[in-house]
């Protein structure tokens, strides 16, 4: 039997959105304080191929006050400093190794890494973003060693459930992959959240819902959905100034229907962390404006109350 109405947890939103979670498990607001701690990746330093994905340039998504140092402590110093001017009732800081793919790197040295954030007295734990082909059981080992003191985020890049995608778009693992580091990950206890980035090109509204049947049997604990944007200094920006109007983005109406899509088949256990992407319009070749990401909140309630469904309705549908 599936769901006829959303669960209590939801708050009325007919999802279940991670800051409500937070309040309701710790108290309080929590933020993640984003760092650069000088990784690369894979895809970019010769292992797997130059350049990155074809999407990818993290100039675009990593916060300005990240310039000028590597320091991990004085990053943190700033970060915290930026959040408690912009997010007052924050009640816990996590340190969130953002840049790249930061579990990329000899096991010694990620140890160091994640040691010295943990010692700065006014971070509780740690939000890691990385890919799923760069997390060998040893640092898996490690991050489930330090989630028994602390609070500890595995933020794993899926992008798309669909191989062929995967491929255009040059990310240089598949499906499989996640799915393997996701499990392996899972077994260990650690709180997984997995990234999807909705209109790569050759991705269709019938791949996205097949590939949500597949995030959803998947032990995750969190989600956040990402749209595609063109961004200055990728392969896509290089084929869009070649061919105008050759990548077709997703518009809002679009984007929605293809998280609601998504949300009806995970389980209403899994947070949602994120609705959207903020490129700098200094970054952004398309879409010229973007969409407002403090409105998507309202926007997704009411398209799923418009098509009468919530997260969770259709979980463990096989068709």
């Amino acid at each position: 039997m599936y769901a006829n109405s959303p669960p209590a947890h939801f708050n009325e939103r007919r999802y279940f959105a991670w800051n409500d979670w937070v309040k309701r498990t710790h108290g309080g607001r929590i933020q993640k304080v984003s760092l650069d701690a000088g990784f690369t990746c894979p895809n970019r330093d010769g292992k797997l191929g130059r350049g990155g994905c074809s999407f990818c340039n993290n100039a675009a998504f990593t916060p300005s006050y990240l310039a000028g140092t590597r320091e991990l402590h004085a990053q943190l110093a700033t970060g915290i400093a930026f959040m408690q001017h912009r997010y007052t009732g924050t009640t816990r800081y996590l340190a969130y190794f953002q840049a790249y793919s930061n579990t990329y790197a000899d096991l010694a040295e990620l140890k160091a890494l994640y040691a010295q954030a943990l010692s700065h007295p006014g971070i509780s734990g740690l939000a890691i973003g990385t890919r799923p082909d760069c997390l060998p059981d040893a640092v898996l080992d490690h991050l489930a060693e330090l989630a028994r003191d602390h609070m500890i985020e595995l933020e794993i890049g899926i992008e798309s459930c669909d191989d062929n995608v995967l491929a255009e778009c040059r990310r240089g693992h598949d499906f499989a992959c996640s799915v393997d580091a996701i499990e392996r990950a899972a077994s260990r206890g650690l709180q997984i959240t997995a990234h999807m980035l909705f209109g790569l090109p050759g991705e269709t509204r019938a791949s996205v819902q097949t590939g949500a049947r597949k995030l959803g049997a998947l032990p995750l604990a969190a989600i956040k959905f990402h749209q595609l944007q063109i961004v200055r200094g990728t392969r896509l920006a290089m084929e869009w100034k070649r061919q105008p109007g050759s990548i077709a983005l997703l518009s809002l109406d679009e984007y929605l229907d293809w998280i609601v899509d998504t949300l009806e088949y995970l389980p209403d256990s899994v947070r949602v962390q994120r609705l959207g992407s903020d490129v700098p319009p200094t970054q952004r070749v398309l879409p010229e404006r973007g969409d407002r990401q403090l409105d998507l909140p309202a926007q997704l309630s009411a398209r799923l109350s418009a098509r009468g469904t919530w997260q969770g309705r259709l979980h463990g549908a096989s068709s």
